[in-house]
Parts: structure tokens; C-alpha cells; sequence
């Protein structure tokens, strides 16, 4: 799963000429200029050509960036310019950005798809694979609204079981109609408004039933955003005890985070999404709630990512770094602020990510598994922000910005 030939071909295609890194909040139409230099990039739009997507091909079909105001609009998505600029292709993964990419899980354990067997789980071993690092997905058609893309491939885990794997990945814009429906809220005027869908589902496209003795996959979607010092992460969760639901968040990924950076209420968890320093909390299957988000108090952007999770799934695929005495336990969705591994370092982006994963799939042969995970970005006035956040994240603009003791 280590970088090699391919990815350096396509890197040839991707990383072509040198460009500055712009800073958050540039506008859609210079980030797709800098992407068209570089690939192929598929612009899909609502039907009145505000709501706006970039799509790459070449990096599995991923939404790039998106508006709500046509190409003069603001840019949601973290771009990493400096490395797509740089020519380089980086071992163990390559963080060129973009608000929903195609992953799978799970990244740890016995059945990790990120670590080769016998390896220590040790930064030094762990390798994104290819097929959804630097490889590309075949687009098989587009219009307007909407594309599809597909892959088939082989993944081996850690204890040596191997998938074969078909995707199927459609990426469409929903229409103002549909997304104000889906967030449950009448249309707002002055409210710029983008949202669109991943449908991802993989296939068993092998002989041998995947089972959990030889481990599963899930689909992992994550998206990653341009970080400020006046924007925090919200996640709803669902309140009751722990004794009936377990911890109301998994917060020590990387060390404690400070308590100046996380906050944990009956209802929902708050965490800083400055870029400035490397924290991630994970929610699971009896907390979550399916629904996550952002708001900058700065921008007035307000982010909501939603997902099916089907109701009767407990099994998650745990992607800790160990070997693992309940390896079906883990997180349904995540949130990660970037920042320094180390001090000194320098952070990957920075950048901000909100995740999602799909239950942990036990597939027959020709069997499938889908997740689909809607984004909205709204801007306007903080108002009307605030009634979208009441309806969908159960809290008020207020608590948002009063949640975490700012320095």
C-alpha cells in the first residue's frame, strides 16, 4: 500500500505548476481556475447556476469545493495548494483537500486496510492506499446536477483476508427546494444556500463472504474545510446516561484536549476548529444523532453534514491503533482540528474535517452496502443562521459562540 509507479504518474498529470496558497475564503471561480490547471475538474450546478460543485475525477470523484453564490461566491473547500503545486507525492498520504473524499475503514487493528500484517502500529508503517489516495475513478457519466463514478479493486487487511471491492460513487446537487425540505426549515430569503449528495455504495464483487472473523470494511466519507480562530465544530448528541448509551464523546485520540477547546454539554459537543492545534473526538452508534457541523461567527457560514445511519447497525468498524479486543465497536462519525504532530512541525494543512462512517459491512457475494451523506453550506445573516441551527443542531448561534473560552 506504499506509494509507487502509479502514483507518480498521476502525479506527473496532477501537480503540475507552481501556484500561491490562497487564504480561506477565496472565491469558487479562482479556486477552479487552480484546479483546471492541474486535471480534469467537473463543474455541476442547481438549476440556476448559484449552488456550484468541483469535482476531480482523478481523486476518486471528490467534491473539491462548492458555492452558494456562483463563481464570484465564496469557496467552502480547503485546497492544499502548496502540495499539489509542489510535485511531490507524499508516502503516507496525500492531503491535496477537497470537503467529501471516498475513504474506507478500518485505518487500525487486526483488520486495518491501512497497515500491512505483522507491522507495528507505528506512523512509520501506516500507508493510505492508493485506490483512494492518488488513484482514480473512472467517471462513468455526468450532466448538469449530477455525476457518477466507478473503481474495482483489492484491498488486504492486516490479518491477511483480501476484498474485492466495487464502487459506485454519484455525486449530485440537491435543488434549493429539496435542501431547504431536507433541513427541515422553510426557505429563508438572503440565505445562500449549496448542498449536494454523495451516494457511495461498495459492492462484494468476490467469491467469499466478508464476516466478521476475517474482518469487514465501511465506508469512511470525510471532509475537510478552511479552518478560523471564530469557527467551532457542533455535534448533536443523544442525552441519557452512560451506563445505558456509554461516554458522550471519545476525545483522547491524540492526548487530552484542553479545556479551552472542548466543551461536552447532556446535548452536544463543541470543539474548536482553529487549525491550530491536533485534536479528534468520535461519537458512536448509540450517541449519534447523524448529524454534524460548523459554524464561523466571523464568515457567518453555518456547515451541516448529514448521513443515513441505519437504525438497526451496531457494528462500526474501530480504526484505533492497536490491536483490538472489540474491533466491531467503533465510531460512527468524527471531527478532527488540525494542527503541529509535534511542536515545531508543521500541520498537514491546517484544515478542519468532519467525518462519517458507514456500519461495518458483512456482504455476500454480489452484496452491497450504501452510505449517503448530504452537505449544506448556508451564509447570511446570523437571524437566520440561527433558526437553521435551532431546527437542525438543536442549538442556538448564541450557544455556539459561547461555547468554547476563546484566546
Amino acid at each position: 500500500m506504499r506509494a509507487n509507479s502509479v502514483h507518480a504518474s498521476l502525479a506527473a498529470a496532477l501537480l503540475l505548476a507552481a501556484h500561491p496558497q490562497t487564504a480561506a475564503g477565496g472565491t469558487f471561480a479562482d479556486d477552479t481556475a487552480f484546479l483546471k490547471a492541474h486535471q480534469e475538474t467537473i463543474i455541476l450546478s442547481d438549476a440556476t447556476g448559484s449552488a456550484r460543485l468541483a469535482v476531480v475525477p482523478a481523486l476518486q470523484g471528490r467534491v473539491m469545493t462548492s458555492s452558494s453564490g456562483g463563481d464570484a461566491g465564496q469557496s467552502y473547500g480547503w485546497i492544499n495548494r502548496e502540495l499539489i503545486a509542489s510535485g511531490r507525492v507524499l508516502p503516507h498520504m496525500n492531503a491535496i483537500g477537497g470537503e467529501d473524499r471516498f475513504w474506507m475503514g478500518p485505518e487500525g487493528g487486526q483488520f486495518s486496510v491501512f497497515f500491512e500484517k505483522g507491522k507495528a502500529f507505528e506512523f512509520s508503517n501506516w500507508f493510505t492506499p492508493a485506490i483512494f489516495d492518488t488513484l482514480p475513478f473512472e467517471l462513468v457519466s455526468n450532466s448538469r446536477g449530477s455525476a457518477v463514478f466507478g473503481a474495482r479493486f483489492a484491498l488486504t487487511n492486516y490479518s491477511g483476508t483480501t476484498f474485492e471491492v466495487s464502487v459506485k460513487r454519484t455525486v449530485r446537487v440537491l435543488e434549493s427546494e429539496a435542501s431547504w425540505s431536507e433541513l427541515g426549515v422553510a426557505p429563508i430569503p438572503g440565505v445562500g444556500l449549496v448542498a449536494y449528495e454523495t451516494d457511495n455504495q461498495i459492492t462484494n464483487a468476490g467469491g467469499r463472504a466478508w464476516t466478521r472473523d476475517t474482518g469487514l470494511l465501511s465506508v469512511w466519507i470525510l471532509g475537510q474545510y478552511n479552518p478560523s480562530p471564530s469557527t467551532t465544530i457542533v455535534v448533536p448528541i443523544r442525552a441519557g446516561p452512560d451506563t445505558a448509551l456509554g461516554a458522550r464523546v471519545t476525545a483522547d485520540y491524540f492526548g487530552a484536549i484542553p479545556a479551552d477547546r472542548i466543551a461536552v454539554t447532556e446535548n452536544t459537543v463543541f470543539l474548536s476548529a482553529d487549525g491550530r492545534l491536533r485534536s479528534k473526538i468520535g461519537i458512536s452508534p448509540r450517541r449519534s444523532r447523524a448529524v454534524l457541523g460548523s459554524y464561523d461567527a466571523v464568515g457567518r457560514v453555518l456547515t451541516i453534514v448529514r448521513f443515513n445511519q441505519p437504525a438497526d447497525a451496531s457494528d462500526y468498524v474501530n480504526s484505533l491503533w492497536k490491536l483490538q479486543d472489540n474491533p466491531f465497536g467503533g465510531d460512527v462519525e468524527n471531527a478532527y482540528n488540525d494542527g503541529p504532530a509535534a511542536p515545531g512541525a508543521k500541520p498537514m494543512g491546517p484544515f478542519y474535517e468532519l467525518e462519517s462512517s458507514s456500519p461495518a459491512a458483512a456482504l455476500a457475494p454480489g452484496g452491497s452496502l450504501t452510505h449517503i451523506r448530504r452537505t449544506f453550506h448556508l451564509s447570511g445573516p446570523r437571524q437566520a443562521l440561527d433558526v437553521v441551527a435551532r431546527q437542525v443542531l438543536s442549538v442556538s448561534i448564541d450557544e455556539i459562540e459561547g461555547a468554547l473560552v476563546r484566546r
